[in-house]
């Protein structure tokens, strides 16, 4: 080891059970984790090299796009060899759904194409035929796709339309005199766009479209089409062209899909939700047409909460990285002849990042309960996921981005190389924060079923109940303007301040729309002028959840390390939400005086986190080959002699 690295491992000590905690955050399948951590660490296909005196494993990012695809496949095909996603559909019940969340955490950690074009062929594939279809389509096809004999993707988004999915162009026309439905592309708009596994490798697709029989339009439903016969041919009235190169996610052959008046049998409609008979009578037992619209999209349920979570474990690649950089990097002595200081031990650098990671443990727990109540949902839970997902998909894929520019500049120009991979990982997660649900879109949604839920309540007078809402129920608190250091840091305060500002901003967006409503504008109108308080209560309703799912974590330990430092990371996680979120402010929750206490709090909890730095982030439980150089002897990595190996 070089004398002029130290290694933290030697000089930080450990100040609670690692182990347990990883336990704790990860919440399930550990071993499960483990072991495809270990298949892929020690498999060439997945690319191990030796820097300096360790073995770390990711893609060749230089390689050129087709290589990269290429790779890909070939790593997915491994996995598939290996028996990784055996039972997938051929097991029932919460424990499969919880392994394949966990499975689906890894390969994420490990590369995000392969993660995206696993996700396309089982997750939404394989997830719409498995909630969308019947037992003809069960029995035909999931097979299959467990074992990976066809090649499946999932195309909803087109050219003109993405998150208005109601507003898709492609048709689907029954004909009763051959049973079968004809897809058609009728624009250039209509295109299917940024369709991952289809530029290459798709045989079959799930292919969204507007039903049409009889001259009426039934609104969008979900079909069966093979688009590659089993040479990799493209079919007879399919076009297919490739999306290009991309700012991240090379691995992945996104591609362009028009149908041409494509004939598919009548089968292949998925009709858990309608069909249509052989003379082409409807039939549907949901008669609501936005309630059957929303039954088409449970598909992408499942994908929110894995896009979420996986942001959670890319997020602590950075801060890992970042984290263990920082304390063993020393820059500037504070007097002559002094050593140097570890990055770390400034206290600006500590307000950097043990905030995020503070906001990284609380993420957490909200994305293990988000996944417990997904795996036990009932219809009458339907709309509680949806809200939930969507707002957790949006705060943890922002926190995503954010944390990994922190962790790129924290790092220096360090934090540039690709084989860092800190920043690197930018471009290929970025994407999260549109697909499968922009972003802005989605908390708009929250905040308009939290609209739907008060008016209802004040209509049929009856108390709010469920999405931790009960507090609407009880008169509202009192913060007081002057609070103490000890009133800032308990449960009670922050609890008490986070619902005052859900409360104050749902009767304030409830009050703008009714007024909006009451001056003849229509209803999708009213919530487009009201943007600004539906962004504010979308942000109030996903930290109130995310705060409240930590203090049931926290509250379900028993007294010691774990549970006092938990304490530690809850209140800085509610500070330096009341610090950076200046709503708290404009809408008077906080007093100027209780803000200044608050960033004084800050500043002391950096201090008082500072050493369970290390074990805060060893306890993310990601291993050091799927982190980087920088995490470890980077003098050593850098070495004339490294380059020698």
């Amino acid at each position: 080891m070089s004398s002029t690295y130290s290694d933290p491992l030697l000089l930080e000590p450990t100040t609670f059970d690692t182990k347990e905690m990883r336990s704790l955050l990860d919440m399930h399948n550990v071993d499960h984790r483990d072991y495809l951590f270990d298949l892929i660490t020690r498999t060439s296909v997945f690319n191990p090299r030796e820097l300096g005196s360790k073995v770390f494993v990711s893609p060749d990012y230089d390689q050129p796009m087709e290589l990269q695809r290429t790779a890909t496949l070939k790593r997915l095909e491994y996995l598939v060899d290996h028996g990784v996603f055996k039972g997938w559909f051929t097991e029932t019940g919460a424990e499969i759904q919880l392994k394949r969340m966990a499975l689906n955490d890894v390969l994420s950690i490990y590369d995000h194409s392969l993660s995206v074009v696993m996700g396309a062929h089982y997750f939404l594939w394989g997830g719409a035929i498995q909630f969308l279809g019947t037992k003809r389509h069960h029995d035909k096809w999931l097979k299959v796709t467990e074992d990976y004999a066809i090649k499946g993707c999932f195309a909803m988004t087109e050219l003109g339309h993405g998150s208005n999915v109601r507003g898709i162009e492609t048709t689907a026309t029954y004909d009763p005199n051959t049973e079968e439905f004809i897809i058609n592309t009728p624009c250039e708009s209509a295109q299917k766009y940024w369709i991952g596994g289809a530029a290459n490798n798709a045989t079959h697709t799930i292919v969204f479209s507007q039903l049409n029989i009889n001259e009426k339009d039934q609104g969008v439903h979900a079909f069966i089409a093979q688009i590659r016969d089993e040479n990799g041919n493209i079919c007879p009235n399919v076009r297919i062209a490739d999306c290009g190169h991309k700012i991240g996610l090379n691995g992945v052959d996104n591609g362009r899909i028009w149908f041409d008046n494509l004939r598919i049998p009548r089968e292949n409609l998925l009709n858990s939700v309608a069909d249509v008979s052989p003379d082409g009578l409807y039939l549907s037992p949901i008669e609501n047409p936005y309630q059957r619209f929303a039954a088409f999209l449970a598909p992408l349920t499942s994908g929110r909460i894995n896009i979420a979570v996986s942001a959670l474990y890319i997020t602590k690649v950075g801060l890992a990285t970042a984290t263990r950089y920082a304390l063993s990097r020393r820059a500037f002595a504070l007097l002559p002849k002094e050593p140097e200081v570890l990055l770390l031990d400034y206290p600006s650098h500590q307000r950097r990042l043990l905030p995020l990671i503070a906001k990284t443990y609380a993420m957490s727990f909200a994305g293990d309960y988000l996944k417990s109540i997904y795996v036990k949902r009932t219809p009458e839970t339907s709309k509680t996921i949806h809200v939930v997902s969507s707002a957790l998909k949006a705060t943890l894929t922002w926190h995503n981005m954010r944390t990994l520019q922190e962790c790129r500049e924290a790092c220096g120009g360090q934090g540039v190389k690709t084989e860092n991979r800190v920043g690197h990982l930018k471009g290929e997660y970025d994407v999260q924060l549109t697909f499968e649900g922009d972003n802005n879109v989605l908390m708009q949604q929250v905040s308009k079923a939290l609209f739907g839920i008060s008016m209802a309540s004040q209509k049929l007078k009856k108390p709010f109940k469920g999405l931790w809402l009960e507090h609407m129920n009880s008169p509202s608190p009192v913060i007081p303007p002057q609070a103490t250091s000890s009133d800032i840091r308990s449960c009670q305060f922050q609890t008490d301040i986070f619902c005052l500002r859900e409360r104050d901003l749902l009767n304030r967006f409830v009050q703008e729309v009714s007024a909006h409503l009451k001056q003849g504008r229509s209803r999708e109108y009213a919530f487009v002028l009201s943007y600004q308080l539906a962004e504010d209560l979308g942000r109030a309703f996903a930290d109130k959840a995310i705060l409240l799912t930590f203090m049931e974590a926290e509250s379900n330990l028993a007294t010691g390390p774990l549970k006092d430092v938990l304490a530690l990371l809850r209140t800085m996680y509610a500070l330096i939400i009341l610090e950076e979120d200046v709503s708290f402010l404009r809408y008077g929750y906080l007093s100027i005086e209780n803000a200044a206490t608050v960033r004084q709090e800050v500043v002391k909890l950096c201090s008082e986190l500072r050493p369970h730095a290390l074990s805060l982030v060893a306890s993310f439980g990601i291993p050091d080959a799927f982190l980087s150089p920088l995490a470890f002897d980077w003098v050593d990595a850098n070495s004339w002699s490294s380059l020698q190996q």
